[in-house]
């Protein structure tokens, strides 16, 4: 009798284990790859809050596309998949919207950045001031005007003529001299850095990394300079909207503003 209990017993222990629900690791169920795309300038702090987003997000692995915002909403409009969109102009947000791609009223304001002349530290060209971009010689790396960085050099120059200390043939004179046009500002920065220009036009918070002890710079006071505008969104058409949009508020919220701010952004109010 004591035989056929202990049979019964581990028979129904074997079908209570059979019938149970199988239990799976939240991070199998979860797999998610979060493709965020990011104007260049955002490379060192985005990369940053990336590693914190995937601290908060078991599961979640953010790749991101860093490279001019010109060339990123054109990918947006050949159908490039992607989650979030995050530009350093207004301008390629409104084409991204343009596509359907973006809801205008899902976009946020996030952060703003300013522009700053930067030169070799070895200072090849003899630079001074802002006067002494016009010198002749002088090789000058900029962004192409496509890029926000590019158009926002052109608003500065334009500034610039108009003031008296510069006069009508400071454009003209600075445009003379440059000899690379590139699609990134951080293809300027790197023509610097490496020698290969005088000077470049680039934003603020470039100058992070090991490009602080490899440039100098001179900076472009505020009635000439320009407020880059940073808005992003996470896409329409994202398989991750919950996540998607997860990122956008980490990227709005006093945790991503303090990152933001670390790496020198303004707010989105310009504190």
């Amino acid at each position: 009798m004591k035989n056929i209990f202990l049979f019964f017993a581990s028979l129904m222990l074997i079908l209570s284990a059979a019938c149970a629900p199988k239990q799976v690791s939240p991070t199998a169920t979860n797999n998610i790859t979060l493709t965020v795309m990011a104007a260049a300038s955002l490379t060192e702090s985005f990369s940053q809050l990336g590693l914190q987003f995937e601290d908060a997000h078991r599961g979640v692995t953010v790749q991101f596309n860093f490279t001019g915002s010109q060339q990123l909403a054109l990918q947006l409009s050949q159908g490039a998949p992607a989650d979030v969109f995050a530009s350093a102009n207004q301008v390629q947000m409104d084409a991204a919207v343009k596509t359907g791609r973006v809801d205008a009223s899902a976009e946020h304001i996030f952060a703003q950045n300013k522009l700053v002349v930067v030169y070799p530290v070895a200072n090849p060209g003899k630079l001074a001031t802002l006067a002494d971009l016009t010198n002749p010689g002088l090789k000058i790396s900029l962004a192409n005007r496509e890029v926000p960085v590019g158009l926002y050099t052109i608003d500065f120059l334009d500034k610039a003529v108009k003031d008296p200390q510069y006069g009508a043939g400071y454009e003209t004179g600075v445009l003379k001299n440059v000899v690379s046009f590139e699609n990134s500002v951080k293809g300027v920065l790197t023509k610097v850095v490496l020698g290969e220009a005088d000077a470049g036009v680039v934003y603020t918070t470039d100058i992070t990394g090991d490009a602080v002890s490899q440039v100098s710079r001179i900076e472009i006071p505020d009635a000439l300079n320009v407020i880059a505008v940073y808005p992003i969104a996470a896409l329409k058409d994202s398989p991750n909207q919950e996540m998607a949009k997860a990122f956008v508020d980490m990227v709005l919220s006093a945790q991503g503003q303090s990152l933001l701010a670390n790496y020198g952004f303004m707010g989105p109010t310009g504190n």
